[in-house]
């Protein structure tokens, strides 16, 4: 496969929202080798308005197995369940967590790893062109 030719991830997992009562929201997770430092997470919860998430590939890969992530986006194993992760999400409105099955994330991301092998997502990113589109944008 060449920089030409793209190719697009989809898989949908179930994140459970950490709350009194815990609250299952289908993800969709979405990874496009036109973008391929980044994962596109759409959550759609039930009878709510779906928010997009852009997370970094490398954080979802990291906080499988110790904490990580800085600022919005911080993810890490649970400490009383090893089959889960820990996800949360921080805005100046609040914050939400959430648990998910590693394996899950772990699938998806092999599933990327077939296309873009960590460490060659730069043979698949051209910053000149992505600095040209900025600056066209303003």
């Amino acid at each position: 496969m060449t920089r030409d030719e793209h190719t697009e991830i989809t898989h949908t997992v179930t994140f459970d929202l950490v709350s009194e009562h815990s609250v299952p929201v289908d993800v969709e997770l979405r990874y496009d080798t036109r973008d391929p430092f980044a994962v596109y997470a759409l959550f759609e919860p039930e009878g709510a308005r779906a928010v997009q998430w852009i997370l970094s590939r490398d954080l979802l890969a990291d906080g499988l197995i110790v904490r990580t992530g800085e600022g919005d986006v911080r993810m890490w194993p649970s400490p009383d369940e090893e089959e889960l992760v820990l996800i949360e999400f921080v805005t100046p409105k609040g914050q939400a967590r959430f648990e998910a099955l590693a394996q899950d994330i772990a699938d998806f991301l092999d599933s990327t790893y077939e296309v873009v092998l960590p460490g060659d997502e730069e043979n698949w990113f051209d910053f000149d062109e992505e600095i040209q589109r900025m600056i066209a944008a303003g």
